[in-house]
């Protein structure tokens, strides 16, 4: 099993930044797919982000050039840095774990709130 665990989130003006991060359990870290979600009250959950164990990522458009994602193996951290931050961008944000292809863990959510 494999335990994930966010924080970072809170209420930050618009144009602002915040950085998001993911502990996740488990000697493989460094194998495992980690990916940043979000999901808006009365919206679907959405993939805003994802870095493979080879380093690649991929974003979701509408956070492109300004969203970062990164990790650090040697510490089971993810990192999501968040920059020119958007009203549209306010939901909670789950951390996923992706240890093989058959599993999948989640996070608590940690809620981000973009508002003057």
């Amino acid at each position: 099993q494999v335990r994930v665990v966010e924080s970072g989130g809170g209420l930050v003006q618009p144009g602002g930044s915040l950085r998001l991060s993911c502990a996740a359990s488990g000697s493989a870290f460094r194998f495992y797919a980690m990916g940043w979600y979000r999901q808006a009250p009365g919206k679907e959950r959405e993939l805003v982000a994802r870095i493979f164990s080879g380093g690649s990522t991929d974003y979701v458009d509408s956070v492109k050039g300004r969203f970062t994602i990164s990790r650090d193996n040697a510490k089971n951290m993810v990192y999501l840095q968040m920059n020119s931050l958007k009203p549209e961008d306010t939901a909670v944000y789950y951390c996923n774990a992706r240890p093989s292809a058959t599993s999948d863990y989640w996070g608590q959510g940690t809620q981000v709130t973009v508002s003057s």
